[in-house]
């Protein structure tokens, strides 16, 4: 008998994040992705019996090629996708170094002000994303 626990897609990434080189205000890197002409944060599936954390740090670089820096685990998205459902884990996370270079994945980079990162993700659901990582980076 198969669960329905069984058939969930499960991936993990990150929202990352640097200190703007210019006036030092946070910024959020998002990636477009021409397969789905979507702009998103960097996140993709889980290999078989890797760690959620380890997956989504290696897409980050997979996607950004920069390392990151993991902080706070941010909430949890699950939604269905192509029939399954799909959850995916996120963690802030801060830029190291790394310099990107697009792929037939992911073909354009942007470094935004978490206004402007809100504005241009076209999921939803993924705005709340921006909120819960500010959130993480105030002070205690």
């Amino acid at each position: 008998m198969t669960h329905a626990k069984d058939l969930t897609v499960h991936a993990a990434g990150c929202v990352l994040w640097r200190r703007s080189p210019v006036h030092g205000d946070v910024e959020i890197c998002l990636i477009h992705r021409p397969k789905y002409d979507d702009w998103s944060h960097p996140k993709g599936k889980l290999k078989r019996g890797e760690d959620a954390l380890a997956g989504a740090l290696r897409e980050v670089e997979e996607e950004t090629g920069h390392t990151a820096r993991p902080g706070a685990e941010l909430p949890t998205l699950r939604y269905p996708a192509a029939g399954r459902p799909k959850e995916v884990r996120y963690w802030a996370a801060q830029a190291g170094p790394g310099t990107f270079t697009p792929t037939a994945e992911v073909d354009r980079l942007l470094w935004l002000s978490p206004a402007a990162a809100r504005r241009l993700l076209t999921q939803p659901r993924d705005r709340d994303l921006v909120d819960a990582l500010l959130e993480s980076l105030r002070p205690a």
